[in-house]
């Protein structure tokens, strides 16, 4: 990023009729509101399952990249090194699929120009392909950890209190993965496709708490991951995927450089029914209160991200809950419909990005949530 430049980061959140459906974003385009080569990351919530025979993700990635291939001179499988594609699927319960596009625009400084108040800035990018064995373990901490420094950079952001919201999109073993590093004497963390979804998860939210400064790195060890509840990160939300072989990494914060007209804030949800602590985070931003004024509310928050997992103890708030002991749907897919639920009822719409599988992403049971939001003086 040249220090000559302020970037200017506009968001748009655009409903889909499946996902390779991008006719809303073409409209965007058509009008002139979003121009296809200024998108550097684009999260999507996809209606397949969420597990690892997901392809629904795979599927909507190639959509935009055949979508953005032209505007960005590229080959459609060259787009991915330009662009920050995250996917996550699952849209249980009320939760509507969508993309939220991201954009930035570089503007010149003005120097003799008195700075103002901070606003939304963006930041991308990637690790090196993970070895099947290094995927859940501290290989993957460290990997994820210096690309979330390198994403703050791209970003402009030099102050960790800056960050809001780190978007990580991470791999999964198959079985062929695992089969190849046992070919090779090299021992996974597990043999269980779905299991290794959270080993990976669970190292990349460490990555990014070590980048932060919210872990020191000598807390962290393989024999951690998935075990010590006690670690975690705030802004951390993985999703993991079988369409990548890397960590891609989206760091959303603010700066006084910035010359957008978004805001971004986060607070943590302590468990999956926390909707007071999301109200409180929207009425200290938006300057509404989010009953009184939810049409308004609804019409400024631009996209609210949020993580979402059936606590691991059995219990919400005292009281017995069986997602865990589900053997036709998976917890991750009920803890997403019960946290798009309530978000729902706060916000007063369903596009909303809710993510499953929160490990050591926010407290045991909680996780992480984010608002944009536009401002109305701007």
């Amino acid at each position: 990023m040249s220090a000559q430049r302020h970037q200017k980061v506009d968001v748009w959140r655009v409903p889909c009729r499946s996902p390779a459906d991008l006719s809303g974003v073409q409209a965007l385009i058509d009008a002139g509101d979003l121009v296809p080569a200024e998108v550097v990351a684009v999260m999507g919530k996809t209606e397949g399952n969420g597990c690892v025979n997901d392809f629904t993700r795979e599927y909507a990635s190639a959509a935009w990249c055949q979508l953005l291939a032209p505007a960005l001179g590229c080959a459609p499988e060259q787009v991915h090194a330009r662009v920050a594609l995250v996917m996550s699927g699952g849209t249980e319960g009320v939760l509507s699929p969508h993309f939220t596009v991201f954009t930035r625009r570089w503007l010149p400084a003005a120097p003799d120009e008195p700075q103002s108040s901070k606003r939304l800035v963006v930041g991308i990018a990637k690790t090196q392909d993970f070895l099947p064995e290094e995927m859940g373990r501290v290989a993957q901490v460290d990997a994820t950890a210096r690309a979330t420094l390198a994403a703050m950079r791209d970003a402009g952001i030099s102050d960790a209190a800056d960050v809001h919201f780190v978007q990580v999109k991470c791999p999964l073993l198959t079985s062929a993965k695992v089969n190849d590093a046992l070919s090779r004497g090299a021992l996974p963390v597990t043999r269980d496709s779905y299991e290794s979804m959270g080993y990976s998860r669970g190292a990349s939210a460490l990555g990014v708490a070590v980048a932060l400064g919210e872990l020191q790195r000598a807390q962290v060890n393989d024999s951690a991951i998935l075990s010590d509840w006690g670690l975690y990160s705030s802004l951390a939300s993985v999703s993991a995927g079988i369409e990548l072989e890397c960590n891609v990494v989206i760091v959303l914060g603010e700066a006084v450089t910035s010359q957008s007209t978004l805001r971004i804030a986060h607070t943590v949800m302590k468990d999956a029914i926390d909707a007071a602590s999301v109200r409180k985070l929207l009425n200290a931003v938006s300057g509404l209160n989010s009953q009184d004024d939810s049409t308004l509310l609804a019409q400024r928050v631009v996209s609210l991200l949020a993580k979402a997992e059936a606590s691991p103890d059995g219990r919400v708030r005292q009281s017995r809950h069986t997602m865990l002991n589900d053997s036709d749907i998976h917890s991750t897919r009920h803890a997403r419909a019960v946290v798009g639920g309530v978000l729902a009822s706060v916000i007063g719409h369903c596009e909303l990005y809710v993510s499953g599988g929160a490990e050591h992403q926010g407290p045991a049971g909680g996780g992480p949530v984010a608002a944009i939001i536009r401002m109305a003086n701007t």
